[in-house]
């Protein structure tokens, strides 16, 4: 069944009482514009898909894996890959994800000449979706998967960062029947799984964040409402952490409550780390959370949100940016790209599966 008819849930949860005073706002001298330009579309509209970067002698590649089509149906879930590279400015279809089963809200991450594919969900004809803990790592040069360790609790629409450019973070998630509050770690250079300190705020799935040096953020995402005289509801979070990785051991995280940006909060944003700005970019995503239809929880059909958001690390301080293209919700990635930040795919207003892309810069204001 659709994840808003379940009755049962899965919420490991972990609240640390001492941890959720928020870490003040303030002023922040540094003020950006978002500028936006198209590259080419790829050769089909898809939304919910995993995105990855990543260089390797030189060449530089977008890869986009599985998602879902114009139709929106659990008949338009795939699993089909597609690379663009910076030699050759047009995408093509490579083999697809293993599996033999289309995926929606999978997670893909970069490290070193490989991207690596994290679980998620299937959609069967009846409405049943089922969380897989596949794991592969992707090679764009030779287009080939190879299948590694699974993913000790099969998670999907997770955040996913990189730190030490070895080590994959997956950061809560859903679970089949609920949301989980563990942060797993994926060892590349092993391909091996640990635990890491969980979060220690709401459980979530379709929040989005990034990471900066070791500093994690992660916001919003859906939560699960207990409702004592009817089915349970899944309901928008507002919250936003920071995490501190320590460099020693890399196991723990000092997991700090930040304060929430303006607005709403919202669902499936693409989002990164920007080293240069020591700062968090976040873009598009829903303020109303949505089935993978993009019709709301609530009956309702979602809409994207009209404005971008900038989190400068060093201050804590947010900054809403003006939306520099037509706004897009339902994604799983903003990845780098010529110096630039790219969003592929995803749903424009009206629920429209889009096969844009769109490469994000941003200019600083003049004093």
């Amino acid at each position: 069944m659709h994840r808003r008819h379940r009755c049962a849930a899965l919420a490991i949860t972990l609240i640390s009482s001492s941890l959720l005073v928020p870490i003040p706002v303030q002023a922040d001298d540094r003020a950006y514009v978002l500028r936006a330009a198209d590259l080419p579309a790829l050769p089909v509209p898809v939304a919910n898909n995993a995105v990855a970067s990543l260089t390797i002698n030189g060449t530089q590649y977008i890869i986009s894996f599985a998602g879902i089509g114009p139709g929106r149906r659990h008949s338009d879930i795939h699993a089909r890959v597609f690379v663009l590279s910076d030699k050759n400015i047009a995408w093509v279809e490579q083999v697809a994800v293993p599996g033999k089963v289309g995926r929606l809200a999978a997670t893909a991450a970069a490290v070193g000449e490989l991207v690596y594919v994290f679980g998620g969900y299937s959609v069967t004809a009846d409405g049943t979706e089922v969380s897989t803990a596949w794991v592969h790592s992707f090679d764009p040069e030779t287009s080939q998967f190879k299948e590694l360790s699974p993913m000790p609790v099969p998670v999907d629409d997770a955040v996913s960062v990189v730190f030490a450019n070895r080590y994959i973070y997956l950061i809560s998630g859903w679970h089949d029947l609920g949301n989980v509050n563990l942060v797993q770690r994926y060892d590349t250079a092993t391909d091996s799984w640990i635990q890491a300190t969980p979060i220690p705020g709401n459980s979530l799935f379709g929040h989005a964040g990034g990471i900066v040096d070791n500093k994690i953020v992660y916001c919003d995402g859906v939560r699960i409402q207990p409702n004592p005289d009817g089915p349970r509801s899944f309901v928008a979070n507002s919250e936003c952490f920071l995490g501190i990785i320590d460099d020693k051991d890399g196991r723990r995280i000092d997991w700090r409550p930040i304060a929430p940006h303006p607005g709403l909060p919202r669902y499936r944003m693409a989002s990164a780390g920007i080293p240069s700005l020591n700062a968090v970019l976040f873009i598009g995503g829903s303020e109303n959370p949505y089935n993978f239809d993009g019709v709301g929880y609530d009956g309702e059909p979602s809409e994207p949100a009209n404005d971008a958001l900038l989190l400068n690390l060093e201050t804590r301080h947010w900054q809403v940016l003006d939306q520099a293209t037509a706004p897009t919700m339902d994604h799983r990635g903003l990845v780098p790209f010529n110096k630039r930040w790219v969003t592929v795919g995803g749903m424009l207003s009206g629920q429209k599966v889009s096969g844009g892309v769109v490469s994000y810069w941003l200019v600083k204001q003049p004093d």
